[in-house]
């Protein structure tokens, strides 16, 4: 219990720190002095940058988890992220605020892989759903506080509340530290490094042909749901104006109703998961759901800034099924490559949105935000479908195995 508890936390610091550049954005970009008409292209500049550190951290964070153990991720992530958005709070100009992005970003590639590898070894088959549900819903409310948090600290000290805020981040990750001394490692874990197989080898990734497949399809599956974080979340306010809000959205609001949404989202897709005994259904099922709200949102959410918000928090409750995704990343593959799997596939998803950010700006200027939006957005959603078409329902997989 004390495993989920503390994974669960580290989770929600995860979370917070991960998405608190989209609410300070503006905000801090401006404070040092970045013109309006730059706030979107160094924006997405920096926020490159930070999945690029996602990216490179989910492949060190995941090797070293089968390598060195689970505890030893969750320990050394938890400390470079916190370092990272400490040191945030102290910048003053755009290489130093890249620097601390990457760090923080390549800090926090490997909390919640390694916290659902743990949770899910330490748990028998019938529990690990429930068990990974909780990490998530209890993780993704640390995005409501960092909307709730960041926009509060901005409106109070416009000048300096993003600095607050990034500084709270740090020091919150060192304090959750010291809860982890007591948290012990993976039983299955400790006793498949007794036999004779290789741990973290990334080329057992790329071979044979069908391991490697199976691992492109677990991103594949994921991927959608970064479109919609790392464009229609983090770009909202530029995207409600072009649907013809008189009031642009404010980054920290369209995060708070989003990921008020991601969070039931989560919880829902956990629970029904179980009771249908099944992964792959409800992965589906969210997947097509989510198609028709960005829809919705890019039709209807110009009538009212009120709407345009509701409709996000659709958005976001379509897609909560990231503790599904990762839980069947854990199922899909062998505990000599379970860490591996499960710490950098979330942030080969999250990587995915610096290709599908740059697609989206560059189809812009030509078919105009809102088309480009939508265009960018299904093709994703249809890519994710079809990978899903051919993966196994991992629901009831044993997890004593391991990859030859």
């Amino acid at each position: 219990m004390a495993a989920i508890v503390l994974a669960a936390l580290g989770y929600f610091v995860d979370i917070y720190d991960l998405v608190l550049f989209s609410v300070l954005r503006v905000s801090s970009l401006k404070s040092l002095g970045v013109a309006d008409a730059d706030l979107v292209s160094t924006g997405g500049l920096l926020l490159d940058v930070q999945l690029a550190g996602l990216l490179l951290g989910g492949i060190a964070w995941g090797v070293l988890a089968d390598k060195r153990g689970r505890l030893t991720v969750l320990f050394g992530s938890i400390v470079l992220y916190s370092l990272g958005n400490f040191g945030n709070a102290f910048v003053n100009d755009l290489t130093l605020y890249g620097v601390c992005r990457f760090v923080a970003g390549f800090g926090l590639a490997g909390e919640l892989g390694a916290g659902v590898t743990l949770v899910s070894e330490l748990l028998p088959k019938d529990k690990r759903g429930l068990g990974t549900t909780v990490v998530a819903t209890v993780g993704l409310t640390g995005a409501l506080a960092a909307g709730l948090i960041g926009d509060s600290l901005v409106r109070s000290f416009p000048l300096e509340g993003w600095r607050h805020a990034y500084g709270l981040g740090g020091l919150v990750g060192f304090v959750l530290l010291l809860l982890r001394l007591g948290v012990f490692e993976s039983g299955l874990f400790e006793r498949t490094k007794a036999t004779e197989v290789h741990f973290g080898d990334l080329r057992q990734l790329l071979s044979p042909p069908a391991r490697a497949f199976r691992f492109l399809r677990v991103i594949l599956v994921g991927m959608p749901i970064w479109f919609a974080a790392g464009v229609l979340f983090v770009f909202s306010p530029e995207i409600g104006g072009a649907l013809g809000l008189p009031e642009k959205p404010t980054g920290g609001l369209t995060i708070f109703w989003a990921y008020a949404g991601v969070t039931v989202g989560d919880l829902t897709s956990g629970l029904v998961s179980h009771l249908v005994k099944s992964r792959k259904r409800v992965l589906g099922a969210f997947l097509g759901s989510l198609a028709g709200s960005v829809v919705l949102l890019l039709t209807l959410g110009g009538q009212s800034l009120t709407l345009y918000y509701w409709l996000m928090a659709l958005l976001g409750f379509t897609t909560g099924y990231w503790v599904l995704f990762v839980t069947t990343a854990a199922e899909q593959f062998g505990t000599n490559l379970r860490g591996t799997v499960t710490t950098s596939a979330p942030n080969f998803v999250r990587g995915t949105a610096i290709p599908v950010t740059a697609v989206w700006m560059a189809l812009k200027p030509t078919l105009g935000t809102v088309p480009a939006t939508m265009t960018v957005g299904l093709v994703c959603i249809g890519v994710g479908l079809l990978a899903l078409w051919k993966m196994d329902d991992s629901f009831h997989a044993d997890l004593d195995f391991v990859e030859r």
